[in-house]
């Protein structure tokens, strides 16, 4: 348990692809650590291939299907999920060490593993972030370079699909300019930090002291 005795919070961040949530919630790990308050995003497993310029930890954890398949069978998930063909999932041993050492744990998940999460854990607290406009949304994924016309118009389908379940998030976030979104999104985790109940535990000496106890 971390040192006022208080757990980190499960944290939920969805986007659709080209929405910015990895360049966000980086530099909110970031932003957060400097302030003394621990972050950290999960290193999802992953059946999909490694991309140029991905790397083994710090993207993703790389399985092959079968190993995939063994880890759900013996419940090492927290959460999992195929989306479109590739298979990802949560690795429930990690998500607890960090929890329990009082260190916020960011998932950067789909609305399926949302879910999951939500049926399994009441306290967790989830973000939707959406892009400023579906032109805006084109653009970026056009600037990657990656993909063609028809990759593109199929990805375009899927943000759609995966936007349409922004409701089921506690927050709702667009991220039009950088900074601003970023402002937002750390005030969020913040104010869940400053709750009474988590101030309490941080503080307890320090009331003692004020009310004479």
């Amino acid at each position: 348990m971390s040192e006022a005795g208080v757990p980190g919070t499960l944290w939920i961040v969805s986007a659709p692809s080209g929405g910015g949530k990895t360049s966000l919630t980086r530099a909110l790990v970031e932003r957060l650590g400097a302030a003394g308050w621990p972050a950290e995003i999960s290193v999802s497993y992953t059946t999909r291939a490694k991309r140029p310029g991905e790397h083994e930890g710090e993207h993703y954890h790389y399985v092959d299907a079968a190993t995939f398949g063994r880890m759900v069978d013996q419940g090492e998930f927290l959460e999992h999920a195929e989306v479109f063909g590739r298979h990802y999932g949560t690795g429930l041993s990690r998500t607890k060490q960090l929890l329990h050492a009082g260190t916020d744990v960011i998932l950067d998940i789909d609305w399926q593993g949302a879910r999951q999460i939500r049926a399994r854990r009441s306290d967790c607290q989830s973000v939707f972030i959406l892009p400023p406009s579906a032109g805006e949304l084109e653009r970026r994924l056009r600037a990657r370079a990656q993909d063609s016309d028809e990759t593109i118009a199929q990805r375009m389908a899927e943000a759609r699909s995966e936007m349409s379940h922004y409701a089921e998030y506690d927050y709702l976030i667009v991220n039009d300019q950088f900074e601003h979104a970023l402002g937002q999104l750390a005030a969020i985790f913040i104010a869940r930090r400053l709750r009474t109940t988590v101030q309490q535990a941080r503080y307890s000496p320090l009331i003692e002291d004020l009310l004479g106890a």
